[in-house]
């Protein structure tokens, strides 16, 4: 059985959605399948424009609605489809006017409904075209989750609901039917909607191939599975054909823009493959990542490039912590307390400095941190990482990398590595970032091929 997920861009037109179709039906044809899907490109940020407006006081689903018709009209298929999803939009949108305020909560549920009209035109069509298809809302088939709005986590007890919901075929509810799955969206067990966080459709995937216990995952999106750097970045990138669960899990953490981050921690929980690959390319082999991965290049281990931007430096200074044992507990007690994820760390006799993704919760914390010692906050930074299992004992590797940034011209604020990690990471600007991407891809790929 496989789970097969399409992105926003795959199911965004009506030619992208004919050809996902597609797939499925050669999918289905040589076994069961499970189909996840994300809302249509762009949707679930007009949903969200939407709802911010109606916390203005704006009340208008038009634009979403009217989007929606238009993929149904394209097929010829009745507006009634999701006449029930449109109702609970409006009401949802007259609720946030009425409390004039957008909270987390009420976010996640406008934000559901990409999904919610997605799944439901994308199993029409798939039954048009041959292929019976049901769709389902993900909570009704099992995807219960804790409350955290905005990043919320399906409880322990989940994979055991979809399991009975679906079975280990997918076709538990109705006989020869494909199921045909909201990503993204969940609901706790009192009822109320959640999102597991942007991008989170990578991630109901990963949870759905785990509970069935699939014999892979595949990702269907807009390139040809992942590659050696963005490829609007680097124009030179090339595909990867294999990587393995450790590197693929560190590129997705450090910005790579293909997987979600969470993604790949269901399918290593049961040693699924995970097959990355392209929409507007399905001949196209993409990118297989595996429990090992490729065998080991000892003196080339370098998988790819990998970058973050807009992060924030916080350095701690502070005498205290020179020769003094549970500093670094206290130090990184105040983040964990305040929900804040410590990307990388560097610490010195008398200073730790680290990074940070998200700043929003960042206040309170640094109020307590100043009672530890002296703070400096840095914004508009990007991590740059290079990824690659032995990274850490690959001879040489660090000066190619200082000699290809000094050429550039990018200084580098931050540097992290490990003997036997999986990657290095650097700290350099904003505005050096994509610089320093394309300079370490020459220096690491291009010269040596």
């Amino acid at each position: 059985m496989r789970v097969v997920k399409f992105g926003g861009t795959s199911v965004g037109d009506p030619t992208r959605i004919v050809a996902a179709c597609d797939i499925v039906a050669g999918k289905r044809a040589k076994g069961p399948v499970v189909v996840v899907v994300s809302a249509a490109s762009k949707v679930t940020d007009m949903l969200l424009k939407a709802a911010n407006a109606a916390a203005a006081g704006v009340v208008d689903a038009e634009p979403v609605v009217g989007r929606v018709r238009s993929l149904l009209d394209a097929f010829s298929l009745p507006h009634s489809l999701v006449e029930r999803e449109v109702l609970a939009l409006r009401e949802a949108l007259a609720t946030v006017a009425k409390t004039g305020s957008l909270s987390l909560e009420h976010a996640d549920l406008v934000a559901s409904f990409g999904e919610r009209f997605s799944v439901r035109t994308f199993a029409a069509v798939l039954s048009a075209r041959g292929v019976t298809a049901t769709a389902f809302d993900a909570f009704d088939v099992g995807m219960i989750t804790d409350a955290q709005f905005g990043a919320a986590e399906p409880l322990s007890d989940s994979a055991a609901r979809v399991r009975d919901a679906l079975g280990v075929d997918g076709v538990a509810h109705a006989k020869d039917s494909v199921a045909v799955v909201t990503g993204f969206i969940g609901k706790t067990e009192d009822g109320r909607v959640t999102t597991l966080g942007r991008g989170g459709s990578d991630y109901s995937a990963a949870l759905f191939g785990a509970a069935m216990r699939a014999d892979e995952i595949e990702i269907w999106t807009d390139v040809d599975g992942v590659m050696t750097a963005d490829p609007r970045v680097v124009r030179a990138a090339r595909t990867i054909p294999v990587l393995s669960f450790t590197e693929a899990a560190e590129l997705a953490y450090f910005g790579a823009k293909v997987l979600h981050p969470k993604t790949i921690h269901p399918a290593v929980r049961e040693n699924i493959p995970v097959r990355v690959l392209n929409t507007f390319n399905p001949e196209g082999e993409g990118t297989v990542i595996l429990e090992a991965g490729a065998p080991p290049d000892l003196e080339h281990p370098a998988r790819a490039i990998a970058s973050k931007k807009s992060i924030t430096m916080v350095q701690v200074v502070s005498s205290r912590m020179l020769l003094a044992h549970g500093f670094l507990a206290k130090l990184f007690e105040v983040f964990a307390r305040h929900r804040i994820a410590v990307d990388m760390v560097a610490t010195s006799e008398v200073s730790v400095t680290l990074t940070v993704d998200r700043d929003d919760l960042l206040t309170p914390a640094l109020n307590e941190l100043r009672r530890i010692g002296d703070v400096q906050v840095v914004a508009g930074r990007s991590l740059v990482a290079i990824v690659g299992l032995g990274i850490g004992d690959a001879l040489g590797i660090a000066g190619r990398v200082f000699s290809a940034l000094a050429r550039a011209r990018v200084n580098i604020e931050l540097i992290s590595a490990g003997s036997g990690r999986a990657n290095m990471s650097l700290v350099v600007a904003d505005a050096d970032a994509d610089a320093a991407v394309r300079a370490l891809h020459h220096a690491i790929f291009d010269e040596r091929a």
